[in-house]
Formats: C-alpha cells, structure tokens, sequence
C-alpha cells in the first residue's frame, strides 16, 4: 500500500494526538494523494487516496500453481475466477456434486478433470492447491483430508460447521507443513490495512467499543437461491452432498439453499459475522471475545428456512498487550428497507473510525489544548506565517478524514488470493490461518449457540476452547 510505514509500539494518547495533528496538517506518509474537500462534508474534511502496486511477478514454469475447486457453486467458481488472475495459477481440476456444475466449469475452463468424488481431486499430482467452496458442513473435513494429502488449501469462511473441529484442522494444518487460509477477503483489504494503523497510530485514542453491520433486503442476498431446472436424483449426488450430516430423503431446497439449514449451514453469523470478527481482530491485534450473547428471530422470509434473518451479538472483550477491554455489538439484517449497510465502526477516547474494505473514515472530537507546551509552539510558528489565519484554528485537527481506495484497484479477493499464492511460493505467511480463522469463526458460531439454547456463551479466546 503507498502509504504504509512501519508500525510502532502504540503511543500514549498525548503522543498519539500531536502525531496525528502533525501528520493531517502536514500530508502524513500514512496517507498518499493529496486532500480534497469532500462534496456535501465539512469544509474542514479532508480525502486521502488509498493504493496498491499492482503486482508484476513473473513466474517462472516452477513456481506455477495447479488449482482445483472443490464445491463449483457461485463462490467456489468466484474463488476461481480471482485466483486464476493470479499469475502463474492454473485451474486443473473441478469437483462438485451436481453434474450441470461440473458442465459449467469444463465448458468454461476447457477440458479441465471433473468428478463428483474429491478424493480423485486429491489424488492428483497436478494438483498443488485447492479451493474448498462446499457448503459450511464440509469445509473441516475436506480441507483437513487435502492437507494430509499435501495439498495447500484455500477454504471459505467459516472454516468450521462446529466449533470442536478446529483443534483437528489446526493440527493438520500444522503437521502437513502446507498452507492454509481462509477465505475472509477483508484481511487483505486496503481499508482494514489504513485501519490497523490509524489504530495503531492511536488516532482515536483508547479503543472501548466496536460495532458491526451486515445489512441486505434482496431475495438473492437473503439465501432465496434459483433451484435448477436441471436438478435431480439422477444429476446430483446426494449422499455426497449430505457427508457428515444425518441423513434424509433427496431435497433441492436443502442443497440449492443450503444456507437455510442448520445441518449444513452455519446461518448469518457463520455467513456475515464472521467477516466482522476477521476484521476486528486483524486492526486490532484481538484474539476474540470472552463472553458472547445474541438475539434475534425469523421476521419475514418464511421460506421454511431454520435459522433467523435478523440477529443481533453482544460480545465482551477482555484487556490485552494490544487492546483495552471493550465491548462489541453485530448486526445482521436480511429485512433492511433501507437498502443496506456493511461496515465497522471502532470508537474510542478521541474518535472513531467506519471501516470497509475501501474506505475508512476517522472522525475526531479532540482539539488541541492552547496550554499544551506542543501546541503553544506550533501556534507561535503559526502566527509567523502568512495568511492571516489565528494560530488556534489552523491547529485544530480536521473533523473528518477519509481514505478511499483509488479507481482500478484491484480489489481485496486479488489481494487475498496473491497473498495465499505467494505464501505457496515461500513468502510471507497468510494472514488468515486455521488458529486466526477459528478465532474468527467461534464467537460466530457461539452466537447461535447462544441464540437457539438462549444463554450467554463463555469463550476461551486464547487456548481456544468453550467454557
């Protein structure tokens, strides 16, 4: 990102204060471009632009990647599409259980290997890395046989159907010595990186609540997924389909709307939560919460589905080396009449930040103090200069600071496929792997443990075990 430095150990709020007054009033390094006055905002709000290098890598013929996607749905073939931009990378293979899927993905891809067994997948030695894209029951098991069987794996959130099965994915991630990361894009957005650091920074002063919203009101965007015309006994494989989960008789709606039902599915907090917690945790250095409690209901699609269309989580977290103890509320709403909300807000002593994965906007509700000994300084130099303006007000910080991703950035899912790719090749590690996804996932899914038991949930963040 352009306008990334080194980060420092966290600054008092004094420290903190005067550096984010020198960096605004001055163009700090943390941000690149130049301010701009925003339409319709104060007059005092100010833009910065986010970027990125676009990455130039050429790949030699040894570095190259065998992709396979196992589970070709709408994100398992989304996954493929980003990674396949990706140099070097190249789909080899497809697995899914319904026939007009595998179709689609030769059709698209050429004459690529498909099958409804992925242990063929596995089996393959021109396969080197995989995309788990299944439904959520069976993520831990495939993605725990692929390591075993030495493949790199690339697995949709959450990366469990249960909380128990994380300890086996964190061991089989760490005895295969391959990598694992988990599909949350947001970890490897420029708006969480600007984020961390303007935390980091201290900019808005001691952190003691966050909240997150997930809104939609669409069918599509509710799980009301098109069933198939082609869909059957005979073109899907059901036994397949089912796994782990207890068996039934064939039903379209249970595979084609999988996410409505709790066999298969992990509801909205496994679905939209979860990308709030990665987020949260990554700015600020977290391991999660330690007491989780959540509410909600079934308001208005009625469709038969098992699992509530509004919830809403309450979460306590405790003090750590990198954070105060907070506390954190999550939103989650598929009747949004007003067209819908995703972002994350950190509020603090001094001001808060809105973040999405491209944007975030710092708010600050401290001014600079006359009496402060920095402040008197820089007011003198003011009153040197010309312009005319009194010294106090061309002190005072901006009341509104934005930074926006630039036009034809590439996007987070890029970003976040490169980095698993990259860590194939032997760079950096992921920044999402088993122990942080299940960090990510657990107080999630103990939201609807604490929803359909209807009692607060206790939460080990650190061994990573239910109390």
């Amino acid at each position: 990102m352009s306008d990334k430095r080194e980060s420092s150990p966290k600054p008092g709020p004094a420290s903190s204060r005067r550096k984010f007054v020198k960096s605004v009033a001055a163009g700090s390094a943390l941000a690149a471009g130049f301010p701009s006055l925003l339409s319709g905002e104060a007059p005092d709000a100010i833009r910065r632009t986010l970027s990125r290098e676009p990455g130039s890598r050429q790949v030699p013929p040894s570095d190259r990647v065998g992709l396979a996607v196992i589970g070709a749905g709408g994100m398992g073939m989304a996954d493929v599409n980003t990674a396949l931009r990706i140099p070097g990378v190249e789909l080899v293979a497809a697995c899914d259980v319904f026939n007009g899927r595998l179709d689609a993905a030769r059709e698209r891809h050429g004459e690529i290997f498909t099958t409804r067994d992925y242990t063929e997948v596995l089996a393959r030695e021109d396969v080197d890395a995989v995309i788990v894209g299944t439904p959520d029951h069976l993520h831990q098991p495939i993605s725990v046989d692929a390591l075993r069987a030495g493949k790199s794996v690339y697995c949709e959130k959450p990366m469990v159907h249960d909380i128990a099965e994380g300890r086996d994915l964190i061991r089989a991630e760490q005895e295969s010595g391959k990598v694992f990361q988990v599909g949350s894009q947001g970890m490897s957005s420029l708006g969480n990186e600007k984020a961390k650091e303007l935390y980091e920074e201290g900019a808005i002063g001691q952190l003691n609540y966050a909240e997150g919203f997930w809104a939609r009101n669409d069918p599509i965007g509710a799980w009301q997924y098109p069933i198939p015309a082609e869909a059957s006994e005979e073109t899907v494989d059901w036994k397949r389909f089912l796994g782990p989960a207890p068996d039934r008789p064939y039903d379209p709606l249970r595979i084609f709307r999988w996410r409505n039902y709790r066999d298969y599915g992990t509801g909205v907090a496994g679905d939209l939560f979860v990308h709030l917690f990665s987020s949260l945790h990554f700015v600020v250095s977290s391991n999660g919460p330690t007491r989780v409690q959540a509410a909600g209901g079934l308001r208005y699609w009625k469709d038969g589905r098992e699992v509530p269309d509004v919830l809403l989580g309450v979460f306590d977290y405790p003090e750590t080396d990198t954070h105060p103890g907070f506390n954190l509320s999550l939103r989650v709403n598929f009747v949004d009449g007003t067209s819908g909300s995703t972002f994350l807000r950190l509020v603090g002593s001094e001001g808060a930040m809105d973040v999405t994965w491209t944007d975030v906007v710092l708010r600050k509700n401290v001014a600079v103090d006359p009496m402060d000994a920095f402040s008197q300084e820089k007011m003198a130099e003011a009153a040197a200069d010309e312009g005319g303006l009194p010294a106090r007000v061309r002190m005072l910080p901006p009341a509104e600071a934005r930074y926006r991703v630039a036009n034809g950035y590439r996007g987070a899912h890029v970003d976040h496929f490169n980095n698993f790719f990259e860590a194939i090749r032997g760079g950096p590690p992921v920044r999402e792997d088993a122990s942080f996804g299940l960090r990510a996932a657990a107080p999630a899914l103990a939201c609807n443990t604490s929803y359909f038991d209807d009692r607060i949930v206790r939460w080990d963040p650190d061994e990573m075990r239910l109390i």
